[in-house]
C-alpha cells in the first residue's frame, strides 16, 4: 500500500482530495492538512509514499513545501494556477492537477505514482536470505524461494529467473546474477555458466558438458568447468 496525505488551505478542496484516497484500493490516508508547516511537522515522524499537494497556500507555497520537506514522498501538485506547472515539473512532480478535476484525472495520477513506487522497490532488488530460503522482490511482491525447490537460475541483461520445481513458470525478479550467488550457500549452489547457477542437488544428468534437466540443457562454460568437474569427481563412485 502506498502511503499518502494531501495538503489544501481550502477545506472543502482536502475533503474531495482526502475522500478520492480513501477510495483508492492502493493507497492508504495518512493525513490531511490545511497547514503546510503542520504536513512538514508530521513527516519528521511518520513517512508518508506520496503527497497531493497544493501550491498556493498562505503559510507556505507547494513549491516551497517541497524545498524543505524531507527527500522521498512522489509529489502531485493540485491547483487552480496554471502557470506553476513548469516549476512543478521542474521539481519532478509525478503530476500536476488543474482544478477543479474529478476522480478520473486523480486515478491518472495515483496510477503514474504507484508505477515509479513500484519500479523503484523493483529497481532495489533487495534480496534477504539465511541458510534454508530467501525473499526475493518479484512483480510488485515479496516472494519466499526455498533452496531445495530452486532447480537453476538463469540471468538475463537486467532481470533473473529463478526456475523452481513443480512450477512451469520462473519467478521474475530485476537484480545480477552475481548478487544473487552471493546470498546462495555455496556447498550447494554452483556458476557454471556467465548465465547459469545450478543447484548441485539437483544435477543427475551430465551430457557432453551439459547439465540436463527434462528438456533444458545447461551449458558448463571453459571458465567453470574445473570446479564443476572438481565437484563430479569429488562425488563419482
Amino acid at each position: 500500500m502506498i502511503r499518502t496525505i494531501a495538503i489544501d488551505d481550502e477545506p472543502l478542496a482536502l475533503q474531495l482530495v482526502s475522500g478520492y484516497i480513501k477510495n483508492t484500493s492502493f493507497l492508504t490516508f495518512c493525513g490531511g492538512f490545511e497547514n503546510a508547516l503542520s504536513a512538514l511537522e508530521f513527516l519528521e515522524q511518520q513517512p508518508v509514499d506520496l503527497i497531493y499537494l497544493d501550491i498556493q497556500m498562505p503559510d507556505l507555497i507547494g513549491t516551497d513545501f517541497v524545498r524543505n520537506m524531507p527527500s522521498g514522498p512522489k509529489i502531485v501538485f493540485a491547483t487552480a494556477y496554471e502557470k506553476f506547472a513548469l516549476e512543478g515539473y521542474k521539481l519532478e512532480a509525478v503530476d500536476y492537477l488543474l482544478k477543479p478535476f474529478g476522480y478520473d484525472e486523480f486515478l491518472v495520477s495515483a496510477q503514474k505514482a504507484k508505477r515509479l513506487i513500484d519500479m523503484e522497490i523493483l529497481k532495489a532488488g533487495k534480496i534477504e536470505s539465511n541458510d534454508r530460503f530467501l525473499f526475493l522482490n518479484s512483480e510488485y511482491k515479496v516472494i519466499r524461494i526455498n533452496f531445495d525447490d530452486i532447480i537453476y537460475i538463469e540471468g538475463l541483461k537486467d532481470y533473473v529467473k529463478v526456475f523452481l520445481k513443480n512450477q512451469p513458470k520462473p519467478i521474475l525478479t530485476i537484480n545480477s546474477l552475481k548478487t544473487l550467488e552471493s546470498k546462495l550457500p555455496a556447498s550447494r549452489f554452483m556458476r557454471v555458466h556467465r548465465s547459469f547457477i545450478v543447484n548441485l542437488d539437483r544435477v543427475e544428468t551430465i551430457e557432453r558438458n551439459r547439465i540436463v534437466f527434462g528438456r533444458v540443457y545447461i551449458p558448463v562454460s571453459e571458465q567453470y568447468k574445473e570446479k564443476f568437474s572438481r565437484f563430479i569427481d569429488e562425488n563419482f563412485l
